[in-house]
């Protein structure tokens, strides 16, 4: 191809597969899975700015207390999606239980391919899911800021709670 020929479908596909097979060989990790997640993340996001600026909905001004109130709800939230055992049929499709975590976790592995294997790494990693928790509280705050408070609190005293419970196992330990 010269530099005056527009690139064809062939070609870009020909790039594409090579790029791909530079980045990671043995084709495990589904790009393009990971390519459906970013472009529903995306869309969503774009969906609720659209739907927030038509209502005229004013935009927050969280302040430090906000911010450490969310931060306490999307850690317990994406602990609860991701390791709970109580949501582990939601996880079901896309893992395969493997024991115990610790108190209230389980440990489970991720399973299948492409898209599968992309939603099975979202939802059973509490690092990948906060992203999307705290988009998703962050996007409540706008539509039903009281709403939101409420939950964001009550799962923050959840997370408190749960602190509370690991300082008392350690000092009973400690004592015994």
């Amino acid at each position: 191809m010269t530099d005056r020929e527009t690139p064809t479908a062939d070609d870009l596909e020909t790039t594409v597969r090579r790029e791909r097979e530079a980045y990671e060989p043995d084709g495990e990790q589904p790009i393009a899975g990971y390519l459906a997640a970013m472009a529903v993340y995306l869309g969503s996001t774009g969906a609720f700015a659209a739907l927030a600026r038509r209502t005229g909905r004013p935009l927050p001004q969280p302040g430090p207390w906000d911010v450490l109130l969310t931060a306490g709800a999307v850690h317990r939230l994406s602990r609860l999606l991701t390791k709970d055992p109580v949501t582990s049929p939601l996880r079901l499709p896309f893992a395969r239980f493997r024991g115990q975590a610790g108190p209230g976790e389980l440990t489970e592995e991720v399973r299948g391919r492409g898209a599968r294997r992309a939603v099975g790494e979202l939802i059973t990693c509490p690092f990948c899911t906060g992203l999307w928790a705290a988009t998703g509280l962050t996007a409540a705050s706008v539509l039903a800021p009281g709403a939101t408070r409420l939950v964001c609190s009550g799962l923050t005293a959840l997370t408190a709670a749960d602190l509370l419970h690991f300082v008392r196992a350690g000092l009973q330990k400690a004592v015994e």
